[in-house]
């Protein structure tokens, strides 16, 4: 019994790894195109169209801090040439080297291998994206035994949600897609066993997905801003991922839309290690307050972030506002990139910024943690919760306008 829980749980690890490096290596391909380091090139007189030269990647991935140096860079991008992410345009190199060769993402060209493992994680995304829809109410905070989880579902309203929606013939089809979610860890059981061990496929049928009142949650958070260090690591997570994105993404018009490390640093230095998301460029996170636009393709260890706030000490609008207070208004004008904007917004009447992402957009243009918000885009929102903000900016335009007050320095 213990060998085959052991070898369930490296299987469950092996497909969160490959889902992790599927979506890290799109939302690369997502930011390479928009910034044209991924465009058409010339060699000896033949166009290959949307590819990229491995020397220019190795100096663009080192310039944004996405690797500490060319070794590191090559290593990272071999990864994604051994899952079949990307490939060399005649196929003629089986390993990444850093000098001027053309590669290709396998996505531009329609190479991609799609086997089944894929598809079930392809699924499971725009599964996420309609669940996570502000106009869906499957997920709502709920208790069981005593204790409350959030964003959970009920497996019989599940199943009768797939079959309406058109994703399950049946509700035995429906159920059987339940299985496989669960399996390939997308969704989990809400078992606060589950929450202090990996054992996701647990040998008991409480903890097989079915056609009940069993509640659910999905584990796998397919918005989160990846980053591409996470490659290196390939242990399981040991927590479900949080579906507050520690970093707000950007929506994309009409397209299908919380793990590298990223620093939230408080005035303590106290960092713990936690999980996270991100938002679809179709749908809003609800009460998350977080936005993010993620890969069409439809994942990483956990992030660094403090769940904490960051603040020293609670500080009110009033307080703000007073004549005299030792703040600075600062306003900054935020593109979104491919990604998204890059920050964390938290707190209430007012918001402050909980997190900025040093390599995102945000940290670009200036902003930093403890900064409090004044304004999005010209309306006040110093007297509302972050869930409004958040909203504000999920239904407002890719450049943002933001206003915000400062402690002034001593």
């Amino acid at each position: 019994m213990e060998d085959g829980m052991s070898s369930m749980q490296q299987k469950a690890a092996e497909l969160e790894h490959m889902a992790e490096v599927l979506l890290t290596g799109e939302q690369l391909r997502l930011r390479l195109h928009e910034e044209k380091v991924i465009k058409d090139r010339r060699h000896h007189l033949k166009t290959y169209p949307n590819c990229f030269v491995a020397k220019e990647l190795i100096d663009w991935l080192i310039d944004h801090k996405e690797a500490s140096d060319r070794e590191t860079a090559i290593k990272l991008v071999q990864k994604l040439l051994d899952h079949s992410i990307i490939h060399h345009v005649c196929d003629e190199h089986k390993e990444f080297k850093d000098v001027k060769l053309f590669y290709r993402f396998r996505k531009d060209d329609g190479t991609f291998p799609l086997d089944n493992e894929v598809k079930v994680f392809m699924r499971g995304q725009r599964l996420y994206e309609k669940l996570m829809s502000s106009e869906n109410t499957l997920l709502q905070a709920r208790e069981e035994e005593g204790v409350k989880y959030e964003r959970t579902f009920v497996a019989s309203e599940f199943i009768d949600w797939l079959v309406q929606e058109g994703e399950a013939a049946t509700r035995s089809e429906a159920e059987q897609l339940g299985r496989r979610l669960l399996e390939h860890g997308i969704i989990q059981h809400d078992d606060s066993k589950l929450f202090e061990s990996i054992d996701l496929l647990e040998v008991s049928n409480k903890h097989h997905f079915m056609d009940s009142n069993l509640l659910y949650q999905c584990r796998m958070n397919f918005r989160r801003r990846r980053r591409l260090m996470e490659l290196l690591t390939e242990k399981s997570r040991l927590m479900p991922e949080s579906h507050d994105s520690p970093f707000c993404l950007r929506k994309q018009n009409h397209d299908n839309r919380k793990h590298t490390s990223f620093l939230s640093v408080s005035p303590t230095k106290e960092i713990k290690i936690v999980s996270a998301v991100r938002r679809s460029s179709m749908s809003s996170c609800g009460s998350s307050g977080y936005f993010s636009s993620s890969p069409t393709l439809s994942s990483s260890p956990p992030v660094l972030c403090n769940p904490k706030s960051v603040l020293k000490r609670p500080v009110t609008a009033d307080e703000l506002l007073m004549p005299g207070a030792p703040y600075v208004r600062k306003t900054f004008t935020i593109v979104g990139d491919a990604v998204g904007w890059g920050f964390v917004v938290r707190g209430s009447k007012p918001c402050h910024i909980q997190a900025v992402d040093p390599s995102g957009p945000a940290a670009a243009a200036g902003m930093k943690v403890c900064q409090f918000v004044v304004s999005v885009n010209g309306l006040n929102v110093l007297h509302v919760d972050y869930r409004t903000v958040s909203n504000l900016i999920l239904t407002g335009p890719r450049t943002i306008v933001m206003e915000v007050m400062e402690e002034m320095e001593a």
